[in-house]
């Protein structure tokens, strides 16, 4: 049995393990869900009701870097693991306090409580800290763990509104940004996909 992923196309989460699955060259199912109406069978592997969710035949995976990290463990051509421990650090802040910011920017409405403006300004200060990293990539000269596991949430802030984005004091963030929505895999994983229903 291959493995299957449940996945969401525009899930920053889902977009960087797809991103490390295909990297790795690994075969799987792909399984593209409507976050509107999560498949049973979705739930019954994880009652997180969140995706990415991995199904292998011995065990679940539903947390996107754990996925990333199991992929590159088979499968590392271009040493994406290099520096990892720092690599993990530079991501638990993306996935804390930067996604916690870009949240309260991007949705204000489910966040009546919070100020939008000022969560901005606290999501750039991780853009700051990655401008200042940046050499063109974080660790480098080429991606990284680090690079795919942040990039998808950067895309997603920048385009709250990207004129905004662009018109701040990060060229090398949008250069990389770029490099990063233009390239070969980034548009073979975005590729749309009809919603899996049951027996496809």
């Amino acid at each position: 049995m291959l493995p299957i992923l449940y996945s969401f196309r525009r899930c920053p989460y889902a977009i960087r393990a797809r991103m490390a699955i295909t990297y790795a060259s690994i075969d799987l199912e792909l399984r593209e869900v409507s976050l509107a109406n999560k498949p049973i069978e979705m739930l019954a592997l994880s009652s997180k009701g969140t995706v990415p969710v991995l199904q292998l035949k011995d065990r679940v995976i539903d947390e996107s870097l754990e996925i990333m990290i199991w992929a590159l463990k088979i499968n590392d051509p271009s040493n994406w693991l290099k520096e990892h421990d720092e690599s993990i650090e530079l991501i638990e802040t993306c996935d804390g306090p930067f996604k916690n910011a870009l949240d309260r920017t991007k949705y204000p409405n489910r966040f009546p409580d919070e100020d939008a403006v000022e969560n901005r300004l606290l999501a750039s200060n991780f853009l700051d800290l990655i401008e200042s990293q940046l050499k063109p990539c974080l660790f480098g000269e080429r991606y990284n763990l680090a690079d795919i596991a942040i990039l998808p949430f950067i895309r997603q802030f920048a385009h709250i509104d990207f004129n905004w984005f662009l018109s701040q004091p990060w060229p090398k963030t949008a250069q990389w940004l770029e490099n990063f929505k233009t390239c070969e895999m980034f548009n073979l994983i975005m590729k749309k996909h009809l919603k899996w229903e049951e027996d496809d």
